[in-house]
């Protein structure tokens, strides 16, 4: 029986979207010739509504209690549709499974979403390794890896297992787990995990965790398994479904015992109907969607608004979300007074612009927004994996790299210029030192930026009773930093995808419900985990778009306050929806029972309670904060 169920439900669901807003239409038409009788059919056009709207409702009520015991609205609508049949009202059966399957349409609509995350994740583990046994290399598939093999990996290639450096320095953008965009310095002795990017320099490492075991599969199996405990809002008239029934049941047969006319036991079952029940919460919901589509949000989890309207936290991602993701050159230092600060930026920026590093490319491309004068040519240009550049502009040998560089070339820091870079450092900004012909002229101070309106934001989201919360894979100094100038007391620093998951759990373990914010690969399972998961969507990476509920397409955060405030009135309007439609039942069981309203009119009152809830939720399409107008005038 429960397979010839199934084979059922799947043959319902053939056809999607689509083919309901097909009988939809054909419906309403069966219904309006019904009503005007002006085509001469054989039949009442009514059953056009019944047979496509009705049957699938009563299959689907069926196949509940038989496969689940789970007593659904569809149970009850069933039984009306069934009773009104039975004693001839036609158009009353049409008419409730028109409106019934309309409720049904629009909830599909709002929970229609793709899910292609983890197959993007999967294509970011390398396919091959470089595997060198008894000095010779042989390319081998990434899986056959084992513990212990040495393997060689390429400038641009990926890494295909996690390892620890034997011989060689380079650069590795480890975005894909920490979220930072700035890829990290290493050498001989340095962790580095697979699925980050080689950007530089060649290396060997010897195979320490494969498989199963290693980051990017892990990463993997965090993204499967991170929206287990993500709760799902069950729809109210469906909660109430049980209870609804048995009340309607009681009440029709009691009035058929008490007056012995069943057509006032139908129009009770009829009247009892949750229609404009079914359509509160989803055409609020809807027209929630609209409005948020307009501030630049792309909602494609249909109850992420009802649970954002819950939320007590929410939790951002530093680089790209709170800040633009992209270094700047925040100050230029002379150490030798021979050049000016003019001088020393535009020889850096000489000698980096052959150079393919963000860092370097950061200096040029802020030089020129600055100045208007062309960056001098450069020859004899070399880049020194995980240490800098060298180059010669106007027949001066310019270093331009970090503190390791003028080790190697016995150019020393005096303890004024140490002294100066701690400060920085502590700030978590990275420095870029300059030498011209063996001796240090200067420094340049590169800093990410913290976006102009993420601190108007965050003052808004606290206006609102959010508390903010910082989670970022850079270390404490950076974070602190960002997080001292927008106010947020909330930081947890060095956090891998696992750590923040564990955060976001120990905030849900105590029933605070969590909204997560990021943009990053290494974002994707919080965003999945998270109550509501939002991704930055311009500058996100495809995985954790299609890990999160809600997209930002154009990355204006400042309008962030807004959705939660949308999603709030969202909810009271729901609950005024609610509220008038069960106080409209209520009033039409009364006037069933005593024999006023007759199946027909019971339905039409029950159309007019629809039309209510419809018109009251789209007065949402245009809602906006009161108090966010006043501060934007």
């Amino acid at each position: 029986m429960k397979n010839l169920m199934k084979k059922l439900e799947e043959l319902m669901e053939k056809g999607g979207i689509r083919k309901d807003i097909a009988f939809l239409v054909l419906s309403g038409v069966g219904l309006l010739v019904s009503i005007l009788d002006i085509l001469p059919l054989p039949f009442d056009g009514a059953w056009v509504a019944v047979i496509l709207c009705g049957i699938p409702i009563i299959l689907e009520a069926v196949i509940g209690l038989v496969t689940e015991f789970d007593i659904k609205a569809d149970v009850l609508v069933s039984i009306a549709l069934i009773a009104s049949l039975c004693i001839g009202e036609d158009f009353a059966a049409g008419e409730v499974a028109f409106i019934m399957q309309l409720g049904a349409l629009l909830e599909d609509l709002t929970v229609a979403k793709a899910r292609a995350g983890i197959e993007k994740l999967v294509h970011l583990t390398p396919q091959t390794a470089r595997v060198i046994k008894n000095g010779a290399e042989a390319l081998i598939p990434a899986q056959e890896v084992k513990v212990g093999d040495r393997i060689r990996v390429l400038p641009g290639e990926g890494i295909p297992v996690d390892g620890i450096i034997l011989t060689g320095q380079t650069s590795v953008n480890q975005a894909v787990m920490t979220g930072e965009s700035l890829p990290v310095d290493k050498k001989e002795g340095d962790e580095v995990s697979s699925g980050t990017v080689n950007q530089f320099g060649s290396f060997e490492m010897r195979a320490v965790k494969v498989g199963e075991d290693s980051s990017i599969q892990r990463m993997i199996r965090l993204v499967q398994s991170a929206d287990a405990g993500k709760a799902k809002i069950v729809r109210l008239a469906d909660r109430w479904a049980t209870w609804i029934v048995v009340a309607a049941l009681s009440s029709a047969l009691l009035t058929w015992i008490v007056t012995g006319q069943i057509i006032r036991a139908v129009t009770i079952l009829v009247v009892f109907c949750p229609c404009a029940l079914v359509l509160a919460t989803p055409t609020a919901i809807m027209a929630a969607i609209g409005n948020a589509a307009k501030h630049g949000f792309l909602v494609r989890e249909g109850d992420a608004l009802e649970r954002l309207a819950s939320v007590k936290r929410v939790a951002f991602d530093k680089t790209g979300t709170l800040t633009c993701g992209t270094p700047q050159v925040t100050a230029v230092q002379i150490a030798d007074r021979n050049y000016t600060e003019k001088m020393l930026y535009a020889c850096a920026a000489s000698a980096e612009q052959l150079s393919e590093h963000p860092l370097g490319q950061a200096v040029v491309r802020c030089f020129r927004q600055s100045f208007s004068s062309e960056i001098l040519p450069s020859e004899d240009f070399h880049m020194l994996p995980g240490r800098g550049v060298s180059a010669k502009v106007q027949g001066k040998r310019i270093l331009a790299g970090n503190e390791e560089l003028l080790s190697e070339q016995k150019i020393y820091l005096s303890e004024n210029v140490q002294n100066r870079t701690k400060e920085y450092l502590s700030q978590g900004s990275t420095i870029i030192y300059i030498a011209l012909d063996g001796y240090l002229a200067g420094y340049l101070v590169l800093s990410d930026t913290i976006r102009t309106e993420s601190g108007p934001m965050i003052s808004r989201l606290s206006g609102l009773g959010v508390v903010p919360v910082l989670l970022t894979g850079d270390h404490k100094n950076a974070a602190d930093t960002i997080a001292g100038k927008l106010h947020i007391q909330e930081v947890h620093a060095g956090c891998l995808p696992e750590d923040k998951l564990q955060i976001l759990d120990s905030y849900q373990k105590k029933k605070e419900m969590v909204c997560m914010v990021g943009d990053g690969v290494n974002d994707a399972p919080a965003l999945k985990r998270a109550d509501v998961g939002i991704a930055m969507g311009f500058i996100g990476s495809d995985i954790a778009v299609d890990a999160a509920d809600i997209t930002l397409v154009d990355d204006e955060i400042r309008e962030l306050p807004h959705l939660l405030a949308l999603s709030r009135r969202m909810m009271t309007t729901i609950k005024c929806n609610l509220s008038f439609s069960m106080g409209l039942n209520f009033l039409a069981i009364i006037l069933a029972i005593t024999g006023i309203l007759n199946p027909v009119v019971g339905a039409l009152v029950h159309n007019a309670g629809s039309v209510f809830v419809i018109i009251h939720s789209a007065l949402l399409l245009k809602w906006q904060n009161p108090i966010y107008r006043k501060q934007q005038l």
